[in-house]
């Protein structure tokens, strides 16, 4: 017998539909063939709202709490912002200079719904967003699981224009509803019976098929607004008929089980590290059973109370949007630096898990398949320029990590926009010159396979990467 006759589907092993302690990836059973189910090719984002720490050169606290490191391309030197990424420094790279040209005048509060757009959705006024990164992505690999994408943030729905909850946008620019309650990812991975789907998706069938009928013979008698709202309307309807013909093809085969032993599912925001770890697992083990390859998780939305400003209880401080104004009281850099430190320490714990986790068709390690970015639309205390992003692993997709990459020119020690501490600063003029983000974008789309040479209206990629 050869072992490519052996090979077989893990999830043919994993009968049932309730919880239970899930089989190992076993390398014996890997397929070796030329599908892309061989080695899964995965991405995530981790946004965080209000930007970092970067205090002024004369600043005391410059030394240790200014977000980014010092030094060059390969021997650059972590602050205590960053230090607990030091075990990882080979698996990671830090960027600078990089940034949306079409929102660099847009305060800090109204940026992050173009974060994995690009669009120029503007500071007020008229308001169209674009399709996000990871929605590209998905739209390419996402065939080959059951779920093309799984969405989450602390807060969870949509939020507004301008003060989006979701990193995720359609190809029409529409916001993705993100999920936010650890069970209700848990189940929507792993609970449920085809018996219960089936009848679940022939109701919406039908109530799918019963608006279609209804609103074709309206249209007749609709105002030229009017039919512009019902075809924004039609075209939402389409996104649910492709969702409920993926649901189609995924019906008969049972989903992973998984160990839910580690996992809190009731925590929540209040318990700030639990809910914190619980979400970057249920992450990985999406991951890790295949159900999805592509991944956003935002960490809250910009200017606004809600569930994200409890995640700074994790460290013993305030509300995580204040900390971005208390920076000149006493000890506010360190304050905010501290909460940013906390956030590279959860992505760093998840990207080691990744390391340590190998692939079943012995292709390296997952995070050798996986390309996993951290950052924001701010730098300093919200200015829409010099995004500070992290990303790890990607070893086999071509990303050469252990580098501090800088970009553009005129603010090669990232002091441009330093020490801003009131709104009236993120309005001053800029003397730097910074790339678009957009260029990383088509980098990170061509090597995950996606054939393109553009996004957000760039063409080409990043050089050095």
């Amino acid at each position: 017998m050869t072992m490519k006759s052996f090979a077989i589907d893990r999830r043919r092993l994993l009968q049932g539909t309730g919880i239970a302690l899930a089989l190992p990836q076993f390398e014996t059973f890997a397929d070796d063939s030329d599908s892309p189910r061989k080695t899964p090719q995965r991405f995530l984002s981790v946004y965080h709202p209000d930007g970092v720490g970067l205090p002024l050169r004369d600043d005391p606290a410059w030394e240790d709490w200014s977000w980014f490191p010092r030094g060059g391309e390969r021997d650059f030197q972590l602050t205590k912002v960053l230090d607990v990424l030091e075990p990882l420094r080979s698996d990671i790279t830090i960027y600078s200079g990089l940034s949306h040209p079409a929102v660099r005048r847009v305060h800090g509060h109204s940026n992050a719904d173009q974060y994995l757009t690009g669009a120029d959705t503007k500071g007020h006024g008229p308001y169209q967003n674009s399709i996000s990164l990871d929605q590209v992505i998905a739209a390419h690999a996402g065939e080959f699981t059951r779920h093309a994408s799984l969405v989450l943030s602390t807060n969870g729905g949509i939020g507004g224009p301008r003060g989006a909850q979701t990193q995720s946008f359609n190809r029409e620019g529409r916001p993705i509803p993100a999920l936010n309650r650890p069970k209700q990812v848990f189940d929507m991975l792993f609970v449920t019976s085809s018996q219960q789907a089936a009848a679940e998706l022939a109701r919406s069938r039908s109530a799918l098929d019963f608006l279609i009928s209804s609103t074709r013979s309206l249209d007749r008698t609709l105002s030229q607004h009017d039919r512009r709202t019902l075809q924004q309307y039609l075209d939402a309807v389409r996104d649910t008929e492709v969702k409920l013909a993926r649901a189609q093809r995924w019906i008969e085969t049972p989903v992973p089980e998984v160990d839910s032993s580690r996992l809190t599912l009731d925590a929540d925001p209040q318990e700030a590290k639990l809910y914190f770890e619980t979400m970057y697992e249920l992450i990985y083990l999406a991951f890790s059973s295949d159900s999805t390859r592509v991944a956003t998780f935002q960490l809250g939305r910009e200017n606004g109370e809600g569930p994200h400003d409890l995640l700074s209880k994790a460290v013993g401080l305030g509300g995580a949007h204040g900390l971005t104004h208390d920076v000149k009281s006493p000890g506010g850099w360190q304050n905010l630096g501290t909460y940013n430190r906390y956030q590279a320490q959860e992505f760093g714990r998840f990207v080691q898990k990744l390391k340590d986790t190998p692939e079943p068709n012995g292709n390296g390690s997952m995070l050798d398949n996986t390309f996993a970015m951290h950052g924001s639309a701010s730098s300093s205390f919200h200015l829409s320029r010099n995004y500070p992003i992290i990303s790890a692993g990607g070893g086999n997709l071509g990303f050469d990590n252990g580098r501090y990459l800088k970009f553009g020119s005129g603010n090669e020690d990232n002091q441009a926009g330093a020490g801003i501490v009131t709104d009236a600063g993120w309005q001053g003029k800029m003397e730097a010159e910074e790339l678009p983000l957009a260029h990383l974008f088509v980098t990170i789309l061509q090597r995950l396979g996606v054939q393109t040479d553009t996004f957000a209206g760039y063409t080409g990629a990043l050089e050095r990467v």
